[in-house]
């Protein structure tokens, strides 16, 4: 980032890439945060520890008068600039359509698209007035390659992908840049990835928020458009293209139970907003 005050919202802050993202943007001169999620008391700690100015809003993002509670807290706390959105809050419930039916789309249509699309429409203008620039949002790999009781949460994904692609071209005369993250499996308190990193055989495939975070950066202030991580699931999407059968076929043989996971949203049973 270049000199000057340069403010940013980051959303899921409390923890896992969120939390990464904070501290990532910290080291920027002239960073102020803005750390949104649902838990306070993590929120004020991470805002203690970080090495610049750093706010927060404790507020559950699928409430309907959370996107004007950040609007305002930015306006009083920030003087209404904003130089960096990013969309991270997320969930996932896993669950085969036949036993979430709709209610699982829907719930992770509420927090994983439509949250952020709200937010992003109280933000525009902010983000609009100090342009240069950005808004990042963090998307999935599941969000091109989808998965067996994972249809909810790749759903939410793959449309979060397509308006990041439409927001790209309508803003960019605004100078305001759009880029998006695709990470695969992270280790975070919301998605463990235990499973996988019990095996060796799968161990290698899980990565960490640190490298999310550098990834947001770069589709940030760093203007790129999108990233993967870790690197190489990007294959995996250019195959699915390519070659839509195999793929079909892989993910629908037993060798794909080894990339079964347990969530926090499973263990839960509720819904969460970082």
């Amino acid at each position: 980032m270049a000199s000057g005050k340069r403010v940013a919202v980051v959303t899921g802050a409390s923890t896992g890439i969120g939390r990464a993202t904070a501290v990532r943007l910290a080291r920027e001169p002239g960073a102020e945060l803005v750390l949104v999620a649902r838990r306070e008391e993590l929120l004020r700690e991470l805002a203690e520890q970080l090495p610049c100015r750093a706010t927060y809003v404790a507020v559950d993002l699928t409430d309907a008068e959370a996107p004007q509670r950040v609007r305002s807290h930015l306006e009083a706390e920030h003087g209404g600039d904003l130089h960096l959105l990013v969309n991270n809050a997320g969930a996932s419930w896993r669950a085969s359509f036949a036993e979430g039916g709709y209610e699982n789309v829907r719930r992770h249509m509420e927090l994983n698209f439509d949250a952020v699309v709200r937010l992003t429409e109280a933000l525009l203008p902010l983000l609009r007035a100090s342009a240069p620039s950005a808004i990042v949002n963090v998307a999935s790999t599941a969000g091109r390659v989808a998965r067996a009781r994972t249809g909810s949460y790749s759903a939410s994904k793959f449309a979060l992908i397509g308006w990041t692609d439409a927001l790209y071209a309508e803003e960019k005369p605004n100078r305001v840049h759009v880029g998006m993250v695709l990470p695969g499996f992270i280790k975070t308190e919301g998605f463990p990835a235990t499973e996988l990193r019990e095996k060796a055989v799968t161990r290698w495939i899980v990565s960490k928020p640190e490298k999310v975070a550098e990834a947001i950066y770069e589709c940030g202030p760093g203007g790129r458009a999108e990233r993967y991580v870790p690197r190489p699931y990007g294959v995996a999407a250019a195959l699915r293209i390519l070659t839509p059968s195999l793929v079909r076929r892989v993910l629908g043989g037993g060798a794909a139970s080894n990339l079964t996971t347990s969530t926090a949203g499973d263990r839960e049973k509720s819904s969460d907003s970082g």
